[in-house]
């Protein structure tokens, strides 16, 4: 007789960076990148939520919108940081840029966030824009040829989902995208495992 696993939630979530994972566990995360020679660089973080430090933010509606953009702004961060062990020409000059911006005073890491917060803000109205907004305005179309509100909720549902296939076939035709792919899949894993509560191992 087969002895039953019993998988015990383990809080932990996280996504693929370039060449390695990202793993939160509430107010503290790792991330984990093999650099070019081989070796897995692990840095460690600590994130407090906003839900944490005021109770609005912990309110129905508003504590799922707070959480997404939080796990947005730390993913974009964790890619950012992942990235830093791949660096080209383009990006040592932009690290001699930052050098020459120290020495007048200036502060280049707080006009990166800024520039995140942008990049974030950017990402979200796109997503919106694609995802929900330009699918609607195609299944108006519908309602020249029906009036039935089934078959143009149905027809914005596959237009929907036709979109996000697109998109999906398309970016993983990028190489460093099937990379991430792979990483995403040893990210499940890993939780899995741990939920199962066996050896993580290789």
């Amino acid at each position: 007789m087969n002895k039953k696993l019993v998988v015990k939630p383990s809080g932990i979530g996280g996504q693929a960076v370039l060449e390695g994972v990202m793993m939160k566990n509430r107010d503290r995360y790792a991330v984990a990148v093999r650099k070019p020679d081989g070796e897995i660089e692990v840095e460690k973080g600590h994130c407090q939520s906003l839900r944490d430090k005021y109770f609005v933010c912990d309110l129905p509606i508003i504590r799922g919108v707070v959480t997404f953009v939080e796990s947005l702004v730390l993913g974009m961060k964790s890619l950012t940081d992942s990235s830093k062990y791949y660096e080209d020409e383009e990006e040592e000059k932009e690290r001699e840029k930052e050098e020459k911006q120290r020495k007048k005073g200036k502060d280049p890491e707080k006009e990166n966030s800024i520039l995140l917060g942008f990049t974030v803000a950017f990402s979200i109205v796109l997503a919106v824009g694609v995802f929900m907004i330009l699918p609607y305005f195609i299944s108006l179309l519908f309602q020249k040829l029906t009036d039935s509100q089934l078959l143009i909720s149905i027809a914005e549902g596959v237009v929907r989902i036709l979109i996000f296939v697109g998109y999906i076939l398309l970016i993983s035709r990028m190489k460093d995208i099937q990379r991430t792919f792979m990483y995403h899949g040893a990210e499940h894993k890993c939780i899995n495992c741990i939920e199962h509560g066996m050896e993580l191992n290789v």
